[in-house]
């Protein structure tokens, strides 16, 4: 079960929602499918390639994704300029689905060799209202030991959390950490685990009610984060790794203070195809075991 007990408690609709997106079992699950160009990647059989893939093909792609997958599990994050308002007003999405509208645009921009997110254009909690969602995200990119209170990113995180909590939605807090131009690549392995939990604090610092986190690298670096969290749940992202890489490390993390997952590429990127009923054999054969496997993960029972 989640902790209730936290250093940011939810409200009564924060904590309705944030029930939406749990398993039987308590534990948080969400299929991670607001991916754009990431998505047309892992469709390999496209006639004219990954590049020349149209929005509305896209769009089927996703739609089949939340029939197929999604609509098996608690929840679906999905991007609202490909996916919504497409995927609920033509009734793809289960009643028993919640749905977890994403507010970042694809990539990011860099100030003094730091990155940072936009939204996307437009975008605004209420618009996640008006696109039949019940909880947001955003997307974060972080360096904590070059950033902290006085922070553009920490400033940015919470006028957005005020704003979602003004509006009576949840938010959902992304952070990503990663490599500086100047840096060695032994030097962010070194620091990696560190950066993870210092982001969460960060995070809730600014007021984050619930995390979506880079697996930090072990069970001690797991408990770090439970820690700096004070309460707050994480869940962890699957950032590309392999399903049952993912699978571990969520059992892991679990075992040590982690909420559950959320969960992306691992399930479904070598399970899409350009054809329908291809995707429709890879999805239900391939994928959905995934995600019943990755449930019980998040459950304590793997």
């Amino acid at each position: 079960m989640i902790a209730t007990a936290a250093a940011n408690p939810l409200t009564t609709l924060e904590r309705r929602a944030l029930q939406t997106l749990t398993t039987p079992g308590g534990g948080l699950l969400i299929v991670a499918a607001d991916q754009r160009n990431g998505m047309k990647a892992a469709i390999p059989d496209a006639p004219a390639g990954a590049d020349a893939i149209t929005r509305e093909e896209l769009a089927a792609v996703k739609a089949d994704l939340v029939r197929h997958l999604a609509n098996h599990a608690p929840a679906i994050l999905l991007d609202p300029e490909v996916a919504l308002p497409g995927v609920v007003d033509d009734g793809v999405i289960g009643r028993g689905t919640a749905l977890v509208v994403g507010l970042d645009a694809s990539g990011f921009e860099t100030d003094d060799g730091l990155r940072y997110t936009r939204f996307v254009p437009g975008v605004t909690p209420r618009t996640v209202r008006e696109l039949g969602g019940g909880v947001a995200k955003m997307l974060y990119y972080t360096r904590p030991d070059r950033q902290d209170r006085d922070s553009r990113v920490f400033a940015e995180m919470q006028a957005l959390i005020e704003e979602c909590e003004a509006e009576g939605l949840l938010l959902i807090v992304e952070l990503l950490t990663y490599r500086l131009d100047d840096e060695s690549e032994e030097d962010y392995t070194s620091a990696f685990p560190a950066l993870v939990a210092e982001g969460a604090a960060l995070a809730v610092a600014a007021g984050a009610k619930i995390l979506k986190l880079q697996y930090p690298g072990s069970a001690e670096a797991c408990a770090a984060v439970t820690a700096a969290a004070q309460g707050v749940p994480w869940a962890v992202l699957s950032a590309g790794v392999d399903h049952e890489t993912f699978v571990s490390q969520v059992s892991v993390a679990v075992a040590h203070g982690a909420a559950g997952a959320m969960a992306g590429r691992s399930l479904w990127k070598d399970s899409l195809s350009y054809d329908p009923a291809r995707r429709k054999e890879l999805l239900t054969a391939r994928a959905l075991p995934r995600l019943q496997e990755l449930a019980g993960a998040v459950d304590g029972r793997v």
